[in-house]
């Protein structure tokens, strides 16, 4: 049995990739064009985010550090970013400055 490709296969094959590039590539969201996370939203809510850690309620947040806020947590993926995409909220970007109760510090 021959593994060799004729030129027409070889055609279709190319033509397979770039559809494939195309389309990939358009799906991949930059973080610059991700919408920002709601305050008032559900997930927002739930897990205390504000978007400045300065607003946090202390009293509702006792766990709160001061100087703690997304750009220093691990779970945020914006590297020195003002916004930047977070695990904990899928499409969104979160505030670099901003915080919430999942918060754990970079190692």
């Amino acid at each position: 049995m021959s593994n060799s490709i004729d030129r027409r296969g070889f055609g279709r094959v190319c033509a397979g990739l770039v559809a494939v590039a195309l389309a990939g590539g358009s799906r991949v969201a930059r973080a610059a064009d991700l919408p920002h996370v709601d305050e008032a939203g559900p997930q927002a809510k739930a897990l205390g985010y504000v978007h400045d850690a300065a607003t946090v309620d202390k009293a509702k947040f006792p766990a709160f550090v001061e100087g703690s806020h997304c750009a220093t947590c691990q779970l945020f993926q914006g590297g020195t970013a003002e916004w930047g995409p977070c695990p904990l909220f899928a499409g969104n970007a979160v505030a670099a400055k901003g915080w919430c109760s999942a918060y754990a510090k970079k190692a």
